[in-house]
């Protein structure tokens, strides 16, 4: 098999320099180019500096055409206004990082990129939209519950994300000296991820009309999100947690831990944690992601190998530091 040709859109910021990260090393990729009108010709590793010494790739100006595959690492909204203003060859596949084409009102062919939800219409996929980062976390907590229609009772989230989630553009709250032991709370109960949350519970479980309460916080940290969702349920401990190693058993990235979780686990890595917990009808279900790989560029990876027909671990197998 001829190596996947693959360009980046949008290659200065931190979902294209942890793409890089990973795509340098894959065994079936070529990169052949790194679009971004600000670094135009500069050395990539002048922006990503964890790369120096990996790559002597440099920013393109200029788009090729001569693609199989094209990674759009663009701000929400641009993904759009992009695909409007260039023409794009058939025989291109595109998967989009942005929240442009996750939602099925969406009038371009883009199928949903979660693995575990929709990974036979992914293998499938001329297009896909990469899920949004809470959103990954929270659907993977959610979905053994949605198969088989346990999700009865209105669901609370709070989940906390690393400052790389805020994306690399400046702002107060992600300055290093604003976020350092700091924690604070933003877009409570309206965060945007809950629309394709709501939209993928409801493939599963087709009556699903239940509240979800999503109460984001800004972590001081840099890397990761740790998300903790409760809602009400008579199964027994036991049976949930046969019913979630049953769902997640064929999925080689998210793994159902019987001991308690923490974010360095999963920092680095494509990996998903859950952790199951009981008490009374009170159900408590803990997962861990890296924002920007399971919820981000590692994912998107993912589906590419899905895409063409790879071991979608392929590339992935990523250790996290630990400490």
């Amino acid at each position: 098999m001829n190596k996947i040709k693959v360009g980046i859109i949008g290659g200065a910021g931190y979902t294209a320099g942890e793409l890089l990260r990973i795509l340098i090393f894959h065994p079936e990729v070529e990169i052949v180019f790194i679009h971004s009108k600000s670094q135009a010709s500069k050395d990539i590793a002048t922006v990503h500096t964890d790369l120096f010494g990996d790559t002597d790739l440099k920013f393109s100006a200029a788009l090729s055409t001569s693609v199989d595959l094209l990674f759009l690492c663009l701000g929400h909204g641009d993904s759009k206004v992009f695909l409007s203003e260039n023409a794009i060859e058939s025989t291109t596949k595109i998967i989009d990082l942005s929240q442009d084409f996750r939602c099925s009102n969406s009038n371009l062919n883009f199928v949903y990129g979660l693995p575990e939800l929709c990974r036979k219409e992914i293998q499938q996929a001329q297009n896909i939209a990469n899920p949004g980062c809470f959103a990954t976390a929270i659907q993977l907590a959610l979905l053994p519950l949605a198969k088989e229609s346990e999700l009865k009772s209105p669901i609370h989230i709070g989940a906390t994300t690393g400052s790389t989630g805020a994306g690399q553009a400046l702002s107060a709250t992600s300055h290093n000296s604003w976020r350092t032991n700091n924690l604070s709370v933003y877009k409570a109960f309206e965060h945007q991820h809950l629309a394709e949350i709501n939209q993928s519970l409801g493939v599963l479980q087709t009556n699903f009309d239940q509240q979800i309460t999503f109460i984001p916080q800004r972590g001081a940290f840099a890397r990761g999100i740790f998300s903790i969702a409760t809602l009400k349920t008579t199964l027994a401990e036991k049976q949930l947690s046969d019913l979630y190693q049953a769902y997640y058993e064929s999925h080689p990235f998210t793994h159902v831990s019987e001991q308690e979780i923490d974010l360095k686990q999963v920092v680095n890595t494509n990996k998903a944690l859950l952790y199951l917990k009981k008490s009374g009808e009170d159900l408590m279900v803990v997962s861990a992601i890296d924002n920007l790989t399971k919820g981000a560029s590692g994912q998107a990876v993912q589906n590419m190998n899905l895409m063409f027909g790879l071991d979608e671990s392929t590339g992935l197998k990523l250790k996290a530091a630990a400490f």
